[in-house]
């Protein structure tokens, strides 16, 4: 048998045409990644959870909490009897509250009765109650704007009567970008559209096409698993660049944030919180069968993050006991090295912690999601 008898037909070359076009190893890659993309023009919703609700929440709570004067402390004046001095000294309290600072406390001369009701109720912050010429402070502990109106009406009231401090002090007001509210959120958010979209449009998608049984048909093609869970991966990095474009400039632009560190490390945190919570998406969503179950799944991994890897406030808040579990989070970890290169400028080689944690769970996810999937 000759050499051209022993070459398979599909192989051989035909005298006048090009050779057969050879796929290399990445090509199925490139197509799963490809096909990945285009779907999401089937899919509006993604395109509005992903990128339009970010945008909404970040305004909403910036216009919510923007730099603005003190809302009025809301106070009650309760009278327990309706003697001369009691009217006479509820009255004058009034009166101070109401000229000591422009617009400082709302005071309301009330019965004792709808006094403590609106206290209960939330409507008051404090409650003055004036029995004869002696002078309570009702308030709730546990409440911080009852205890700032505490001491702040006994301080207007100690110093019409004629109180003077001992110490001369200065007061200095701020409010300059970088440490405000809305500096600290946007980040915040950010890490947060990262997780979810991460692990919401991986685990769904992987999900929906196994109960469509997409994942079935895959099994008799020469896809590698690997390249298969890699393109599901690799579409967040695409969408991660577009999600961090429009947050920032949202934040820039409308809201005036200073972003100190350059956009190549923010790209680069960005990326790699992609990664980290794309692969977390891969391991939940690697056995399960029904949506119910993803869902059930997802929301168990996510809502510790939610509630302690500081998006809405700091987690220097919780007990200092579990502290390094809360740092051991990814999305903490996210969250500390986005506000660092955002609000600070610190450079990648001093996050090196911080960018450990994230690889580490990204790693660990897709080694373990490649071993444990499965197609149907």
């Amino acid at each position: 048998m000759s050499v051209a008898e022993q070459i398979p037909a599909v192989e051989r070359e035909v005298p006048g045409k090009r050779p057969p076009k050879r796929n290399g190893r990445w090509s199925g890659y490139r197509h799963l990644l490809l096909a990945r993309m285009l779907e999401l023009k089937r899919e509006p919703e993604v395109v509005f959870w992903v990128f339009v609700f970010p945008l909404l929440l970040a305004s909403g709570l910036g216009i919510a909490f923007r730099n603005k004067p003190a809302d009025a402390v809301p106070v009650a004046i309760a009278r327990q009897d309706t003697s001369q001095p009691s009217l006479f000294i509820s009255s004058q309290i009034q009166f101070t509250l109401t000229h000591s600072l422009p617009h400082a406390f709302k005071p309301q001369l009330l019965t004792s009765d709808d006094a403590r009701k609106g206290f209960r109720l939330g409507r008051y912050d404090l409650i003055v109650e004036v029995d004869g010429r002696d002078i309570r402070y009702v308030y709730d502990p546990a409440r911080p704007e009852s205890v700032l109106a505490k001491s702040e009406v006994d301080t207007a009231l100690q110093t019409a009567a004629g109180r003077k401090d001992v110490v001369a002090t200065t007061i200095v007001t701020t409010s300059e970008p970088g440490s405000r509210y809305i500096d600290f959120l946007i980040p915040g958010l950010l890490g947060m559209n990262l997780m979810n979209s991460g692990m919401w449009g991986i685990g769904f998608a992987l999900v929906d096409m196994r109960q469509r049984k997409l994942l079935k048909r895959f099994v008799g093609t020469p896809m590698r698993r690997g390249d298969f869970l890699l393109a599901l991966l690799s579409s967040r990095l695409v969408l991660m660049i577009i999600e961090i474009g429009l947050l920032l400039a949202l934040g820039v632009i409308v809201f005036h944030m200073k972003v100190l560190g350059s956009l190549f490390a923010i790209l680069v945190l960005g990326s790699l919180g992609a990664v980290c919570f794309g692969g977390i998406g891969l391991l939940t969503a690697s056995r399960a069968q029904k949506i119910e179950s993803v869902s059930g799944l997802m929301n168990l991994v996510m809502m510790p993050m939610w509630i302690f890897s500081g998006v809405f406030f700091s987690y220097e808040r919780f007990p200092a006991v579990i502290q390094p579990l809360i740092k051991a989070l990814p999305l903490t970890a996210l969250n500390d090295a986005l506000r660092a290169s955002i609000l600070e400028g610190t450079p990648l080689i001093h996050q090196w912690p911080r960018l450990l944690v994230l690889s580490l769970w990204g790693g660990v996810s897709f080694l373990l999601a490649l071993k444990w999937f499965r197609w149907t």
